[in-house]
């Protein structure tokens, strides 16, 4: 068991919400999920809480209902390795109602920030040149979805 583990609050979307996120990741899978009884207080056999992990993470969701909505004071960063995997990600978590945002952040369809994010970028924009780095950092602020290749150019001047 983890330490300390992401909460995640949803109306009553838990279980749609954790079954799309299961999906984008190879290794996700659902650990446990409790439901609510007949003293509710949601309504008897629905899901009230999953856990679950993506990528070696484990989250808790609820629905908790309509009392509280997620915003961009929180969000989930993934690092991706390749723009295939930038573009994948980008394009599932934006469809049927997420949201583009700027420099690498979403919404996706439940409200909840993501930030997708290529390895390459961290090397690129701590280089010991402040210039280059720099540059990097002025593409990158230019960008909805980020892409290597453009951070790469700005990288080296072009």
């Amino acid at each position: 068991m983890q330490k300390i583990t992401t909460f995640l609050w949803f109306d009553d979307q838990a279980e749609e919400a954790v079954n799309f996120y299961t999906s984008l990741f190879q290794d996700a899978k659902v650990l446990e999920v409790s439901r609510y009884g007949e003293t509710g207080p949601g309504p008897a056999g629905e899901v009230m809480v999953i856990n679950f992990q993506l990528a070696g993470q484990e989250f808790i969701a609820l629905n908790g209902g309509p009392q509280f909505k997620f915003n961009e004071a929180i969000s989930l960063v993934v690092n991706c390795e390749s723009q295939a995997e930038v573009d994948r990600l980008w394009e599932e978590l934006t469809a049927d109602g997420g949201e583009e945002s700027m420099c690498g952040w979403l919404k996706d369809k439940y409200g909840l920030s993501w930030q997708i994010v290529p390895t390459a970028l961290g090397k690129l924009a701590s280089d010991s040149d402040p210039v280059k780095a720099q540059r990097v950092i002025q593409a990158m602020l230019q960008m909805r979805k980020l892409d290597i290749a453009e951070l790469q150019k700005a990288y080296e001047g072009g």
